[in-house]
């Protein structure tokens, strides 16, 4: 354990920093997908058929990032968990770069979208590789007491990064017209993510390995196939942290992503309005998620993540309900996303990384959390965009009640999964956290 709180600061630092550039890279590429792709790279006479292309190629990330978890989490545990923080940041920054200088389906043809695939497919495996870094850096330096608190920092620089991502989109809708914005406008916000990557380039390299991880070192105790190990020792852990993680995918992608097409699309809000709100919603979220990892320490991350769950799941309702009855209201609409999205969301997201750091050992770590975090991403976040629209096709004109059934839906099952992962924990340790 570290009791250099200077150290501890820097290791915070670093780790929420390259979370805030990855978060920025790859939610980028979803707010983006609804309102450009679906337009330039995806064309088709059915502008639904577009959307869901769109979507597609958004939920391939997800597809990849169980294997950026796989081959990071194995090398993390192998070699140390510091230089895949560095090797994930660089890989998901020169593809996010990339993604803002391919040619338009009408420039290049088929090409256009198989560039866009591969470089998704990058972005996926980067980040598939980066959470798990970075939640360890802070939770293995950290206390055991505050490791609730100082795991959540990372998760902050999901809401940073959909912020950033959402907020600069925003603002280059805002100031240019819609001509403008779909010939090169939303490449600029793709290639300002060079500038981030070099920042948090240097943050990272001048922090240390992590104190659990480099005891493991010196005593030669390195997991061989940590992977193998994983699915040997933790079978029932991996199965209820991914029915755990159910809600977080939902919710967020429903919210953070789905919402800005739902809202500019079915409800003909402006596309800037949708924009801000999810901005000021992922900023709210910056307090709330230490907030609630901070209660994770005092009451039971179970207990928290239990009831989060159920609650966030619940307030889909009232957020349909005021969308589609009162779309003309701009502040109801805004309290409606930021309510649910900016405040009860982060009651699973903050305790989030410590609840799944708490299933495994040390050896096998970085690749049980990312593991569990990024495989269940495919079927909680990566579906997820698809199906809403899905739901919304299916159901017209209600189909945005059908979108906050599956919320629901997946509420319950997290917390059924969490109340799972506090018996686990009883029977493993007599105590649960």
């Amino acid at each position: 354990m570290a009791d250099d709180k200077g150290l501890l600061k820097r290791v915070v630092y670093a780790s929420l920093i390259g979370a805030t550039v990855e978060w920025y890279d790859f939610f980028l590429y979803g707010v983006v997908a609804g309102i450009v792709f679906n337009k330039l790279y995806f064309p088709a006479a059915d502008p639904v058929v577009g959307t869901l292309l769109a979507y597609t190629t958004f939920a391939v990330g997800f597809v990849a990032r169980p294997l950026g978890g796989v081959i990071f989490g194995h090398f993390g545990d192998r070699i140390g968990r510091k230089s895949m923080l560095i090797l994930t940041l660089m890989i998901m920054g020169v593809a996010t770069f990339l993604i803002g200088l391919v040619p338009t389906y009408e420039q290049i043809g088929i090409w256009a979208p198989v560039i866009l695939l591969v470089l998704r497919v990058l972005q996926g495996i980067g980040l598939g590789g980066e959470w798990g870094g970075a939640v360890l850096m802070t939770y293995e330096y950290a206390k055991p007491e505050n490791r609730g608190l100082y795991a959540s920092f990372p998760q902050i620089g999901l809401s940073i990064g959909l912020c950033l991502a959402s907020g600069i989109v925003a603002l280059l809708s805002y100031s240019l017209t819609d001509a403008q914005f779909l010939a090169w406008g939303w490449r600029v916000a793709f290639i300002l993510s060079f500038v981030l990557v070099i920042v948090g380039l240097y943050i990272r390299l001048n922090i240390m390995e992590t104190p659990e991880f480099s005891r493991i070192k010196s005593k030669g105790a390195e997991v061989k196939v940590p992977f193998a190990a994983m699915l040997k020792d933790y079978p029932k852990e991996v199965l209820a942290g991914m029915g755990a993680r159910y809600i977080d995918g939902v919710f967020f992608n429903i919210f953070g992503v789905y919402s800005i097409a739902f809202l500019t699309t079915q409800l003909k809000i402006p596309r800037t309005e949708a924009l801000l709100g999810v901005c000021a919603a992922a900023l709210i979220m910056c307090l709330f998620i230490p907030f609630f990892g901070n209660v994770s320490d005092k009451i039971g991350r179970t207990k928290t993540y239990a009831w989060g769950s159920l609650i966030t799941g619940l307030s889909a309702i009232p957020a349909f309900y005021i969308w589609i009855s009162m779309p003309g209201s701009p502040l109801l609409v805004w309290a409606a996303l930021i309510i649910p999205f900016g405040i009860l969301y982060a009651s699973i997201y903050g305790p989030e990384a410590a609840l799944f750091c708490d299933l495994f050992k040390p050896e096998v770590r970085y690749t049980g959390i990312s593991f569990v975090y990024q495989f269940s991403g495919i079927f909680a976040s990566g579906l997820t965009p698809i199906i809403a629209t899905a739901l919304v096709q299916a159901y017209a004109p209600n189909g945005g009640w059908a979108v906050a059934g599956y919320c629901v839906f997946a509420g319950v099952v997290s917390a059924l999964s969490a109340m799972w992962i506090k018996r686990l924990e009883i029977a493993r340790t007599g105590k649960a956290n």
